[in-house]
């Protein structure tokens, strides 16, 4: 595949949302991702539209309009997406999903949906830091990489969270219906974190829930089957059981089993039983897993799944690959600047982090289906034993192939050395 055909192909993931813009506004948001994607500086519209329309061939406004004014709507480029890259890398099988919040931090009095919120970044178990910006909750298909290693999270739906809105859990919980609908045939298997345990008592359709459970929560048997010509209502729960604290410190049947944990294999051994944890689930049985580090090194973790028939390994394997959302948070606000953008009013705020987001998995989506196979992995001399390509590199290669093609596309014979031009290409590729 030429460098050509790989422009094109970027060129093409972007043509598939233009059924959701105006005619004057599609070609402005298709200049304004690429823009995104080239620009050295700080990421604020006014940074990014030198990059992205050199030519000055629009008014600079019309990318501030595309933010603030102009008719269109995440949730229809969400709708969109969301179904290319399951048909793309979960054709099959239930559909494997994170789930979690974080904060994009802005500055003013007058950012349309922020709020004072609690930085889980900067806080500690003992000191508490608030931050005003965006609370963002957001869905991620996890994406097993061709070359192994830790999973991939490509952002599918997101929700902005408001202090006079829905909770936190209202959002997730929205956005999770949301994408059954859009995929009614299909299952899911949806991971989160602790905060979102109450997930597992919401009746989320066609979908298995994985979390952390608490160590002192309220567990229970099953209740014991009702006697014939007993009187009454059937027990809703049956004896109280230790806690997963206690749990552990009393449990002697430990099995010893590899567990894939972030792309890698790892020793630990596992305890497990079927529960009810009854003020979050109701009457509905969960498998409760306790995995402990063979070393004594690390503290136990206490796992749930509403799934009772599922091999107590991969409920640890799957909380473990989680932390694909953690790196989605990151390499979204170090590598494209997510936070950057200068936009206050309306719809504005809302827009630039959900398009920050969409950016960030049109990246990973051309380099996993034309970049990988094209293009090289960057060496450095501080990174020689690096094996698999990082989210940096993945922006480098397309960085590199766009920066090729604006330079050289309308100059047939260069009048410098092509090493002088490769040297160029690459250091402007570099600087993401």
């Amino acid at each position: 595949m030429s460098e050509q055909d790989l422009v094109s192909a970027w060129q093409g993931l972007l043509l598939m949302f233009f059924f959701a813009f105006s005619d004057p506004v599609r070609p402005t948001f298709q200049r304004l991702l690429t823009g995104w994607v080239l620009a050295t500086g700080r990421r604020t519209i006014c940074g990014i539209i030198p990059f992205a329309d050199p030519e000055h061939s629009r008014p600079h406004d019309a990318y501030h309009y595309l933010f603030t004014h102009a008719r269109w709507f995440l949730s229809s480029l969400w709708w969109h997406w969301a179904r290319f890259v399951i048909e793309k890398f979960a054709p099959s099988g239930p559909v494997p999903l994170d789930l979690d919040d974080t904060l994009f931090h802005k500055s003013g009095k007058q950012v349309d949906g922020a709020g004072w919120w609690r930085d889980a970044v900067r806080s500690t178990g003992t000191h508490t830091v608030h931050a005003l910006g965006l609370n963002l909750v957001l869905l991620t298909l996890r994406v097993r990489a061709p070359w192994g290693g830790e999973p991939l999270g490509i952002p599918i739906n997101m929700r902005l969270h408001r202090k006079d809105g829905e909770s936190l859990l209202e959002l997730a919980e929205a956005m999770v219906r949301e994408v059954a609908g859009w995929l009614p045939g299909r299952e899911f298997s949806l991971c989160a974190d602790g905060f979102y345990a109450a997930l597992a008592g919401h009746g989320l359709p066609r979908t298995v829930f994985t979390s952390r459970m608490r160590r002192d929560a309220a567990l229970y048997e099953e209740p014991a089957p009702a006697r014939k010509g007993q009187r009454g209502r059937p027990r809703k729960k049956g004896a109280r059981l230790p806690t997963p604290e206690q749990l552990a410190a009393r449990a002697r049947n430990w099995e010893r089993v590899q567990v894939e944990e972030r792309g890698q294999l790892k020793e630990r051994l596992l305890f497990t039983c079927v529960v009810l944890w009854y003020t979050v689930c109701g009457s509905r049985p969960v498998r409760l897993v306790i995995s402990r580090d063979p070393a004594g090194h690390e503290e136990d973790d206490f796992f749930f799944t509403t799934e009772t028939s599922i091999q107590p390994q991969a409920v640890v394997g799957t909380t473990a690959g989680r932390w694909c959302i953690e790196d989605t948070f990151r390499n979204t606000k170090q590598f494209l600047g997510a936070e950057e953008p200068q936009v206050w009013k309306g719809q504005g705020p809302e827009r630039a982090a959900g398009l920050s987001f969409l950016l960030y998995g049109l990246v990973w989506v051309w380099y996993l289906l034309y970049g990988y196979k094209h293009t090289e992995m960057p060496r450095r001399e501080w990174y020689r034993h690096k094996q698999h390509p990082s989210f940096q590199d993945a922006l480098y290669a397309l960085r590199q192939v766009l920066w090729q093609e604006r330079i050289f596309s309308k100059s047939e014979q260069p009048s410098a050395p092509a090493k002088i031009f490769h040297l160029l290409v690459d250091a402007l590729a570099a600087c993401a």
